[in-house]
Parts: structure tokens; sequence; C-alpha cells
């Protein structure tokens, strides 16, 4: 089967709403180098807390920020990277922090100084979000 075919069933596929199964999925990353994120794998629900994990550093790889949730001490510098191939932003929705868009390899820094829980996504993938705690 040729690549664009594989892709127009792909489409079809998910436009009638039929799950795509482990196997198309690799298949189609290995076709072209397409990428599928689960809405249900990005969403940070307020119910269900994301373990926290200690440090200031913040990979962007894979339409996801890794790790979601980060906890640092008050006067932090948190630092996100973009490993991904592709352009990200890092906003946070009450206008406390926006980066500009990050290509490969570029960061983006901010110094948390207050106590608080700071949500962010990537504007330009809004299913990208993260949080970090600050105590």
């Amino acid at each position: 089967m040729k690549t664009g075919a594989f892709v127009m069933l792909m489409a079809a596929g998910v436009l009638g709403a039929k799950p795509v199964t482990p196997a198309a999925h690799q298949a189609a990353h290995d076709a072209g180098g397409l990428h599928f994120v689960r809405v249900a794998d990005a969403v940070l629900e307020n119910d269900k807390p994301a373990a926290a994990i200690a440090g200031n550093k913040v990979m962007v790889d894979n339409f996801s920020f890794t790790p979601a949730t980060a906890s640092v001490p008050v006067g932090t510098t948190v630092t996100w990277t973009n490993h991904d191939d592709i352009p990200h932003n890092v906003v946070s929705p009450e206008r406390k922090f926006k980066s500009p868009v990050l290509d490969t390899d570029e960061v983006f820094s901010h110094t948390f100084d207050v106590a608080g829980t700071y949500k962010y996504y990537c504007s330009i993938h809004p299913r990208m979000t993260g949080q970090v705690v600050v105590r």
C-alpha cells in the first residue's frame, strides 16, 4: 500500500470515530512521522493531581511537558527546553508568564517568587498542559 493511500485510510478511521490501533499508530509514525496524542493523556484534571516531581527543568518533547507537574520552592527559576522537532511555547492562562515560540533546543525560563500552583499550556497545541507547584 502506498503511503498516501495509508494516510487516507488513517484519516477515514479517525474521522469515522474508529479507534487507531497501536500497530496503525506505529505504521503511520514510520511512514511519515505522524504523532497521535490522546486527549486523556494531555489534560490535567483538577480532581486527580499528577504526581509532582521536584526539579527546575521541564522538557518539551513528543507534544508533552515532562514532568507534567514540577514541584519547586519559592524563588526557583524553572527552565523549559524544546526538544521536539516543531515549535512550542509556554503560556500561563492567568498571564503570569509567556514564552516566545521556541524552536528545537531553544529555552525559556521563569522565576517563581510566590507560592501557588501555576498551570500552563502550549498555545500552538492547547492540549499540551502542565503545572508548576511552588511551595
